[in-house]
């Protein structure tokens, strides 16, 4: 199987991992994460002016036409500077179901998401069927009713897909953020990225449906694939950095007259790191490259590599705090951040264990 980049794909992660060098460094992600709240407008206008958000939308819509493998260079390059913007929830989960969904609405919207002008967020289906929303066909519209948790980028957002049970089954609605009857309780998760619960009791248009009613499912299920898959490749930008953090703090730190380097035990626990690295990119390149298999050999594929980023994830994080002593839970270190990054991202869409039993219940129905 061929792994090489194309030249216009390895041109896109230089192009992107030179700009991310050069201008959101550590230090200015601090300062620039602290002093929006989360929100970077600037950042998030220079990769629009990039290209960045357009990189997987069709050329119709002022996009690059893009599929999973320039998905997937961003997210390396993005996770690999600890990007809290929402390129993921933006431009791979909504315009995702837009693209899914079709219609004029929605091309509108996907050439504004392309100029950074349109910021979505996605509400799934909730566990718990006593938190989730429900829609049911109101005069002129749809009336919907209930609450979302944890819905990632909903304070920043100047749209929300909804994903809402109705009497055919689940229905996506598309929702102005500032619409009367959405009531957003938000907060900042430990990794910097906003968040909020929502509450919502308003009447949605007619054309707030997206897909036919009940109709939403397999685009949903597609479309979340693409993000675990997304999330994959960003953990194991955030993964090397970890590695690479750690490595340089041990030549350069000296303990009993030489470097933590020069210490076997170290050396060994350093080389497991680098292997369960590799592990995390075989992973990527796993769910990257059966994203336009058929549905049930996507989904196997998707489960088994977020499966094993999340045991990475942890292995690797915990291995590099470690290695750095009592500096790696500082602020002022950038290694924590990560792990903290790397923690949401093992959770995020599914943890390892609910990802294993994702596989083997694939497995059985094969």
């Amino acid at each position: 199987m061929d792994f090489n980049l194309s030249d216009e794909q390895a041109m896109l992660r230089e192009m992107l991992s030179r700009y991310l060098r050069e201008q959101y460094d550590f230090e200015s992600r601090r300062a620039r994460v602290t002093a929006g709240r989360g929100e970077d407008r600037a950042l998030w206008d220079d990769l629009a002016a990039l290209g960045i958000l357009g990189a997987l939308l069709p050329g119709s819509t002022g996009g690059l036409g893009g599929g999973p493998v320039e998905a997937m260079v961003v997210m390396e390059a993005l996770g690999e500077a600890l990007v809290a913007e929402p390129f993921l929830e933006t431009t791979v989960i909504g315009a995702g179901l837009l693209q899914a969904c079709g219609g004029p609405a929605a091309e509108a919207l996907l050439a504004a998401v392309a100029t950074g002008t349109v910021r979505i967020a996605f509400a799934p289906a909730e566990a718990r069927h006593d938190a989730d929303v429900r829609a049911d066909a109101a005069s002129g519209g749809w009336h919907l009713s209930g609450s979302k948790s944890v819905v990632i980028g909903a304070p920043r957002a100047t749209h929300l897909i909804i994903a809402a049970r109705s009497e055919g089954g689940t229905s996506l609605f598309l929702l102005d953020a500032e619409a009367p009857g959405i009531r957003l309780h938000p907060y900042q998760l430990i990794d910097d990225r906003p968040a909020a619960d929502l509450d919502l009791d308003l009447i949605a248009p007619r054309g707030a449906l997206l897909c036919p009613e009940g109709d939403s499912a397999h685009a949903i299920d597609a479309v979340l694939d693409a993000a675990r898959a997304a999330l994959c490749s960003e953990a194991v930008g955030v993964l090397r950095r970890m590695l690479d953090d750690t490595v340089a703090y041990a030549r350069q730190r000296r303990q009993f007259g030489q470097p933590l380097a020069a210490f076997q035990v170290l050396q060994h626990r350093m080389v497991d790191m680098f292997l369960a690295l590799e592990q995390a990119i075989s992973a990527s390149h796993l769910a990257t490259l059966h994203l336009t298999a058929p549905p049930a050999t996507r989904a196997r594929a998707v489960a088994a590599a977020k499966a094993t980023i999340g045991r990475v994830a942890r292995f690797i994080g915990e291995n590099a705090v470690q290695l750095h002593g009592a500096m790696g839970m500082t602020e002022e270190l950038a290694v924590g951040h990560y792990f903290k990054r790397a923690t949401v991202i093992a959770h995020q869409l599914g943890t390892a264990d609910e990802q294993v039993a994702r596989y083997a219940e694939l497995m059985r129905a094969a």
